[in-house]
């Protein structure tokens, strides 16, 4: 559980990292262990207030077929970037970095804890 919680804060601190390089207007003003902090930040702000604004708008995003979480990823970036050094430049920048970290995200998981889950999996059986 913990090594799983551990592993996806890293990944999610890459994926930051990679987001931030692809996307223009979105910037970190680096200094050692910084993706670290702002994964963890992002991190408990998606835990929480992500957890409750995909509850109040389970409508919308069932009309739009999950795209309006899009909005919501971009809502966790903004507040991140209230709490860090995360710098976001537009409206435009959070779409494209909150579209770029949700499928960077998402790929990483599937390579690299997938992979464990199943071979966990497998050993119980």
């Amino acid at each position: 559980m913990i090594r799983r919680l551990l592993l996806s804060w890293l990944i999610l601190a890459v994926a930051l990292a990679l987001t931030v390089l692809i996307v223009p207007g979105l910037g970190i003003h680096w200094s050692p262990g910084t993706y670290l902090i702002i994964a963890a930040v992002f991190g408990v702000v998606n835990a929480f207030l992500g957890t409750i604004l995909r509850i109040l708008s389970f409508p919308l995003l069932v009309i739009t077929l999950g795209i309006f979480g899009i909005v919501i990823n971009m809502a966790m970036l903004y507040v991140t970037s209230w709490l860090t050094s995360l710098s976001i430049d537009g409206v435009g920048a959070a779409f494209f970095g909150a579209l770029v970290l949700a499928v960077i995200d998402v790929v990483l998981h599937e390579v690299l804890i997938r992979p464990m889950e199943d071979g966990r999996k497998a050993r119980r059986h």
